[in-house]
């Protein structure tokens, strides 16, 4: 890492704790997630890069999927973790500080600092695995997919310093819209997508595309879990 990146981890506070993530991991993989669900399924995994810079876009449903995208493609499957960009109220209290420590790191979707989205950058640029959820929120519903241009921006911006970046669409399903202890859950890899063109136009272009790879990522990975869409 730069110093100029350094820089910028330190002025947000991220960091991957070296003590504090092998924990996590174990309590994630090997208790939380075995302890709720009744099962736990990855789907396509070939779609996943193992190596070089990536940005996996997951829908988002639950609290439970910043949990599974590591179980699924975090340093037990790939060798390297998943670092999360999250809101700033994600970042408050107990949680921000464990959110810190495990290599998270906040951006205000209203209005992104120039630090966030370079440190980002930083990161891809290094070959990191970056997780955006690009519909902003939880959206329990599971109905049409619609999402912000964040990524896609992120993306241009990426490709704008000569750092291509494949775009996986992940889609992840629970055996109920609010998940319950015994349910199935699933997680689904498509195939990558590689942004192309500069601008607004690119941009919705890319998103649309994201929104339709996504939408056929959950369905699969709702199909999995018994619940395909169009069944609450």
């Amino acid at each position: 890492m730069n110093q100029l990146a350094l820089e910028r981890e330190r002025c947000l506070g991220t960091g991957i704790s070296p003590w504090l993530a092998p924990l996590a991991i174990l309590l994630t993989d090997d208790l939380a997630l075995p302890g709720y669900f009744d099962r736990v399924r990855v789907l396509e995994r070939q779609h996943l890069p193992r190596e070089g810079a990536v940005l996996l876009a997951p829908t988002h449903r639950a609290r439970w999927d910043a949990l599974l995208l590591p179980h699924a493609a975090g340093r037990r499957v790939t060798g390297r973790d998943c670092r999360f960009m999250v809101t700033i109220d994600e970042m408050k209290g107990l949680q921000g500080w464990f959110l810190q420590r495990l290599g998270c790191f906040a951006v205000d979707q209203g209005r992104p600092t120039l630090a966030s989205l370079r440190y980002a950058i930083d990161l891809l640029g290094m070959g990191q695995q970056l997780v955006v959820f690009p519909e902003g929120r939880i959206q329990r519903d599971g109905g049409t997919i619609r999402l912000q241009q964040g990524l896609a921006r992120l993306a241009q911006m990426a490709a704008a310093q000569g750092i291509q970046v494949p775009v996986v669409p992940v889609g992840i399903a629970y055996g109920h819209a609010q998940p319950r202890p015994g349910d199935r859950a699933a997680v689904c890899f498509g195939p990558p997508l590689l942004p192309s063109g500069q601008g607004r136009d690119a941009a919705r272009y890319f998103t649309d595309e994201l929104s339709l790879a996504m939408q056929s990522a959950e369905q699969a990975a709702r199909t999995a879990v018994g619940r395909p869409i169009g069944r609450p």
